[in-house]
């Protein structure tokens, strides 16, 4: 599979770039045309990238567009992958959700939401997954102090459930050592 003869001879400039390297294909797309060219890669006969990997992104700080989202696909009838590359500013960080392609999505954009701060527009449920919400700032951004310190959220600020579960895990953890 030639990477980008498809995508590009329907695409054109849509597609800033595209190369192989070792098998790996690797196609750039403009960020306004990503759901367009997500939804042919899933649904033409020749491609059926129907399994989204991954979405993560790259933080090139002092670069401009400085992050890049990144989503590695899989067509499982044809066996080859993809990795699709969108690049994002540091002004404006936001990018279609895929959800409405690949419903896999949902939790892939949530995690990269959490750790870089990209927003993606259409999402079903975008909030934090892997921190809590008083978090503040995203600790993969490369300008993210390693040394910051985050408010604490004392167990009587939690409602009543979250609080339940969250003294089940230590109890779990910690046993009679509590």
């Amino acid at each position: 599979m030639s990477c980008w003869i498809g995508i590009r001879g329907r695409f054109g400039d849509r597609i800033t770039a595209a190369h192989a390297y070792r098998g790996d294909c690797t196609a750039q797309v403009a960020r306004e045309a990503l759901l367009e060219v997500g939804r042919f890669l899933r649904e033409d006969p020749e491609l059926l990238f129907d399994l989204l990997l991954d979405v993560t992104a790259v933080d090139y700080i002092g670069n401009t567009p400085r992050f890049e989202v990144v989503y590695h696909l899989y067509s499982v009838a044809r066996n080859h992958r993809l990795r699709l590359k969108v690049r994002v500013p540091e002004n404006d960080v936001r990018v279609d959700s895929v959800t409405p392609v690949w419903r896999g999505a949902n939790w892939l954009e949530r995690e990269t939401y959490d750790m870089y701060g990209i927003q993606f527009d259409g999402h079903p449920d975008l909030r934090r997954i892997y921190l809590y919400d008083e978090f503040q700032g995203h600790p993969l951004r490369k300008d993210y102090p390693k040394e910051r310190r985050q408010p604490l959220v004392r167990r009587e600020e939690l409602d009543e459930p979250q609080a339940r579960r969250q003294s089940e895990r230590e109890r779990e953890r910690y046993g009679r050592w509590q």
